[in-house]
């Protein structure tokens, strides 16, 4: 035991070990985490009619390619904010952290729903656009750094690996939402309509709930515990650095994968719109999908790993995940139908959310908990501005150049396989697991 325990960055203990989670506080955080995620990602849902509107071209990558641009743009951002808030999340609690990073959050959303046309303003249109985006990317760079050490800390041993997936849960509940909306917009609407102002109405249904995520964010308790130290960055230069730069690598790998194949399926209805020539509304039932599949996996693969440990859990998805991807994406090209698209969509959720959620738990008991928010928000925003951020751009510009609409399959097939060579690598972190040793 005391073998396994040296190899840990801290020792695994709940901050709250008598007081488990009440229903409401996590209701806060996972509605909160959920409107977040909604604010940043429905951009991507609407890559094809925001790209018109801001960014004019003669052909449709032309337009889109920009458009994906400055979703990437958005995560640029994303390590500062998980920096700078993750440090303050570290120095004055948990909740003051994500009530910042959701108010910052509303006020991009709300810029981004009113910016006028680069018809009606000219070069200013696309300028505010990329502001609004880095204020996001801001924001949500410093909220999964707080909320994900919440969920930990107010979680018992036993049940911390199922509650604090409901981090990935809670962007499943964001991606359904948004893919709800989607749907029906493109369904009471024209084309014409959903260019010039249906994005908007999605955008500015995110904005409106800003006042009721800051009431709700307000009443969370504090699951904090005071650091000995005034400055938690300093713990990286104490002994066992070894140990936590391994930790740092490997959940950097392990973080890129899951997010790549997150924003792979996140592009699904750009791409079966785009590229595969189906109707807007199927193509937002595959978002849809993927929402329900990620609330309900995440929750399966986090709550299985408090029963089996992390490390199978995030292994063995993974490898099926690996041998699924290309023959799934063969067959949506061939047939190009609702049904293969929902079906295709489904399976690569499934596998990569319940592989995902066990490996954030993993990451994030093996950092030092007075450390926790601003480590883990930085690793996560790091991972997520160099690899998720770019991936929908780097599919488009590789289906461009090779004319190939199986170019995702490769991406994602390679991203898999180093992810799940990281999950292999790393070491075991669930309670279960460790008292059995």
């Amino acid at each position: 035991m005391a073998d396994v325990a040296s190899t840990l960055e801290e020792p695994v203990v709940p901050i709250l070990p008598a007081l488990p989670i009440a229903k409401r506080h996590l209701l806060s955080a996972v509605v909160g985490n959920a409107l977040e995620f909604y604010d940043f990602t429905i951009f991507a849902y609407f890559a094809s009619q925001i790209g018109q509107t801001f960014f004019p071209s003669q052909t449709t990558i032309g337009s889109l390619l920009p458009t994906l641009a400055t979703f990437w743009v958005g995560f640029l951002s994303r390590p500062i904010g998980g920096i700078a808030i993750g440090i303050y999340a570290d120095r004055s609690g948990r909740k003051p952290a994500m009530v910042l990073s959701f108010a910052l959050m509303g006020i991009g959303i709300l810029a981004l729903a009113l910016t006028p046309s680069y018809a009606a303003i000219g070069i200013a249109a696309p300028i505010l656009v990329v502001l609004a985006r880095l204020l996001q990317g801001f924001a949500l760079g410093g909220q999964v750094g707080p909320s994900t050490a919440f969920l930990l800390e107010a979680a018992s041993p036993k049940s911390r690996g199922y509650y604090t997936t409901f981090q990935y849960s809670s962007q499943g509940l964001a991606t359904l939402c948004g893919g709800f909306v989607g749907v029906v917009l493109s369904s009471l609407l024209d084309a014409s309509s959903l260019q010039h102002w249906g994005w908007r109405v999605a955008m500015a249904l995110g904005a409106l709930v800003l006042p009721f995520g800051l009431i709700i964010r307000r009443t969370m308790p504090e699951t904090m515990e005071r650091p000995t130290e005034s400055n938690s960055v300093l713990k990286l230069a104490v002994p066992r650095a070894a140990g936590r730069v391994r930790v740092v690598v490997l959940g950097l790998l392990m973080l890129a994968s899951a997010t790549i194949c997150t924003y792979v399926l996140n592009y699904m209805t750009t791409y079966a719109t785009v590229f595969l020539h189906m109707r807007a509304n199927v193509s937002f039932g595959a978002t849809m999908v993927f929402g329900a599949c990620n609330i309900v996996f995440s929750l399966v693969g986090g709550a299985m790993s408090d029963k089996y440990g992390r490390r199978p859990v995030m292994i063995w998805p993974r490898v099926f995940l690996l041998f699924a991807i290309y023959p799934a994406f063969v067959l949506l090209s061939q047939n190009r139908d609702a049904v293969t698209l929902l079906s295709v969509t489904a399976i690569i959720a499934i596998l990569s959310t319940w592989s995902a959620a066990a490996s954030l738990v993993n990451i994030a008991e093996a950092m030092p908990k007075d450390m926790r928010s601003g480590a883990l928000g930085t690793v996560y925003a790091v991972a997520i501005f160099a690899f998720g951020g770019s991936t929908q751009y780097v599919v488009t510009w590789m289906i461009g150049i090779t004319g190939n609409v199986l170019a995702p399959a490769w991406y994602l097939t390679v991203a898999t396989f180093v992810g799940l060579v990281a999950m292999i690598l790393a070491k075991e972190t669930a309670p279960v697991r460790l008292k059995e040793i």
